[in-house]
């Protein structure tokens, strides 16, 4: 019996394990693959309050450490599902908890093209917030058609020297107010009806030959690519005892409570606007503290 399990160890879940473990508490925390979550992959980290330019494995390993000190147990088990009775069943054995915290992130949704993987961190990100302002006064390309596409084609162009916005269809599936704020930009060019062929470069990003629906293509020279076409939680396990919005993330109450008592969650696993390292430790602390706190009563 552990008085808090966390199901995830990036950074809304080893917040919540650091901040339970300052409070006394015996805290379990899973992971299925390597700690961390997303910051992993980010080659430069530069708007977290108070820590400058650094690496988001820095960050990442940071936050284990501290964690780690702290004496909270870490497995590397595969969590299998959560019931209503808090237990948490794994690959390898069934542990009981008087809260469960649920911090399983979500995954940037990829073009499954080669090179995509090895040029995150040199010219591929999935962010444009987090890295458009390594790419000032450059030429890139943004890839989608949703509201994200857009508000990432609109606030790189007022870093960068030119955005090309590249779209399977014919219409944008982001709001009018959006579309016309990239008609009256003049740096903006939009390439409908196409998709991404290829991404071209060795060590860094060089280039994407793009091909449009009468199989013509084009080559476009980049300094960056952000691709905006979604992410992907993995909620799935949990449904039995959450509810889940139509996309697979984790409905709330309010900022971490679920429908069911005692089952908290924090970080981009659930449902909210905005997916940045802040706001996920931001998450991790208020589950973790109302967590304790209902605990106590």
């Amino acid at each position: 019996m552990y008085d808090i399990i966390i199901v995830g160890a990036g950074p809304a879940g080893l917040t919540a394990a650091l901040y339970a473990s300052r409070a006394n508490k015996s805290v379990l925390v899973f992971e299925g693959k390597a700690y961390g979550g997303q910051i992993l992959n980010a080659s430069v980290v530069e708007n977290y309050p108070g820590v400058g330019n650094t690496s988001g494995f820095e960050i990442a390993t940071t936050m284990y450490n501290q964690v780690k000190e702290r004496g909270v147990e870490i497995k590397y088990e595969t969590v299998l599902n959560v019931t209503p009775e808090l237990e948490v069943k794994t690959s390898n054995g069934t542990y009981k908890a008087k809260a469960i915290i649920l911090a399983t992130g979500a995954q940037n949704r990829k073009l499954n093209l080669p090179n995509e993987v090895e040029l995150i961190g040199k010219g591929v990100s999935y962010c444009a917030t987090c890295d458009g302002n390594f790419y000032k006064g450059k030429d890139v390309a943004v890839i989608g058609g949703g509201n994200t596409a857009l508000e990432d084609a609109l606030y790189l162009s007022n870093i960068c020297n030119k955005v090309y916005l590249v779209h399977r269809r014919d219409t944008f599936r982001g709001e009018d107010k959006y579309i016309k704020e990239i008609e009256e930009k003049d740096n903006i060019e939009v390439i409908y009806n196409s998709k991404v062929q290829s991404i071209n470069g060795n060590d860094y990003l060089e280039s994407i030959t793009i091909v449009d629906n009468e199989s013509n293509t084009r080559d476009i020279s980049i300094s960056g690519l952000f691709i905006a076409v979604g992410q992907e939680p993995k909620n799935e396990m949990f449904a039995n005892v959450v509810e889940l919005d139509e996309k697979g993330y984790i409905k709330t109450i309010d900022d971490v409570h679920t429908n069911t008592e005692h089952i908290y969650v924090a970080g981009d696993c659930r449902n909210k606007d905005l997916k940045q390292l802040t706001t996920a430790v931001s998450d991790g602390s208020i589950a973790a503290t109302v967590a304790i706190k209902e605990m106590n009563k």
